[in-house]
């Protein structure tokens, strides 16, 4: 290799940047030890802008097209080299390319919950994330104020600043607003917006970037809160608790007949149950047939009737523990339906023990057998 042949190796001719990661913001040329040959090309390409630095110093700044670096084309460069008069010598100078597309699908959320006065829950904790998105708007402030030196610059250098500036704002934001924890998901759109501004402000004339994107994507209530909110919600799709309670009793009470094989507690549980059924039944009943007072002949007020006597209350021996009290009109239904047999051990009020429900004598006649008629007589 000649000499000419290796000092025209050693000159760069063609500048340019084929950007293949999509999260870079700006790369600094390779040049090293060389030099830019006078009259080399610069290359810009859509969503880019070149910078030009000379000894510490921003000299001139391309946009997208092809350049020829010449004098003409490097009027701050020339100045500070010298070029005063036309002079084509090599020169060495910094280029930096800085991407101007959007870098999207970048992330932000709350690390830790944010503090807010609720109308409805009082004092609560939410927390909240979504995506954004970032552009380069001025290369000369984003050159100065983040990339300094670097080489290569990503973009995931930057988000945990604009990370914390969004938390920040959004905090501000929602005491600002005032909005009902409640319809917190009606306003993601109007919220989202107020917060892109409300940052941009921030980080447009300071850091050279841009935010064309910010979408809240959910603000979420703490776990205990959201359980309370769904079974209040359960609450008010049931509607009526006593209706559904009958439901349940009732489900329960098959599903207990239907499984034999649950032995002694299976039987108890369904006499409990069937029991706790009759009496809320009973109760509805009586809500429902209560007569109002009537008015004394005459227009005078007559004297209230004396309470009637309390009814007994049985108690049931049932593998080995008491349930009830029952009434007995409740007794005599668990009775036809099977749930007391005679060998069931049964008390109330005045008995000594614990006595089968076929010895009480209150009780016997509903375990007695009626006789079966004969058959009737021939037709004549």
């Amino acid at each position: 290799m000649g000499l000419f042949e290796k000092l025209r190796n050693e000159l760069i001719d063609i500048v340019e940047w084929v950007d293949d990661n999509r999260r870079t913001l700006v790369w600094r040329f390779p040049r090293y030890n060389n030099e830019i040959k006078h009259g080399a090309q610069l290359v810009v390409r859509p969503g880019q802008m070149a910078i030009l630095v000379d000894r510490g110093q921003i000299a001139d700044v391309f946009e997208p097209g092809m350049f020829t670096l010449n004098t003409a084309n490097l009027p701050i460069l020339s100045t500070l080299q010298g070029w005063k008069y036309g002079f084509e010598s090599p020169f060495k100078a910094e280029v930096y390319f800085v991407s101007t597309r959007q870098i999207t699908d970048l992330k932000w959320g709350t690390p830790n919950p944010v503090m807010l006065r609720d109308a409805d829950f009082g004092p609560i904790r939410i927390r909240a994330f979504g995506t954004y998105a970032i552009k380069a708007q001025d290369p000369k402030a984003l050159l100065t104020e983040l990339v300094g030196t670097d080489g290569v610059f990503e973009a995931d250098e930057v988000t945990e600043l604009l990370r914390s500036m969004i938390v920040s704002s959004f905090a501000d934001l929602l005491g600002e607003a005032k909005i009902a924890a409640l319809d917190l998901a009606a306003n993601y759109g109007e919220l989202g917006e107020a917060l892109r501004k409300k940052v941009q402000e921030r980080i447009d004339d300071e850091y050279g970037l841009e935010l064309p994107q910010l979408f809240i994507v959910n603000i979420s209530l703490p776990e205990e809160v959201e359980k309370a909110m769904d079974t209040r919600t359960s609450m008010g799709v049931i509607g009526d608790m006593g209706r559904f309670q009958q439901y349940q009793m009732g489900q329960a009470m098959l599903s207990a007949a239907e499984n034999p094989a649950g032995g002694g507690a299976s039987e108890g549980m369904g006499l409990g149950m069937g029991f706790a059924m009759a009496n809320q039944m009973m109760r509805s009943a009586g809500t429902a047939g209560q007569p109002g007072q009537a008015a004394a002949p005459g227009g005078m007020g007559g004297a209230a009737p004396p309470p009637p006597p309390l009814p007994a209350a049985w108690h049931v021996a049932v593998n080995g523990q008491t349930q009830g009290p029952f009434s007995p009109d409740q007794l005599a239904q668990g009775i036809a339906a099977g749930q007391v047999s005679a060998t069931t051990s049964v008390w109330c009020a005045g008995m000594q023990n614990w006595t089968p429900a076929a010895q009480v004598p209150q009780l016997a006649p509903m375990f007695q057998t009626q006789a079966t008629p004969p058959p009737p007589p021939p037709a004549s």
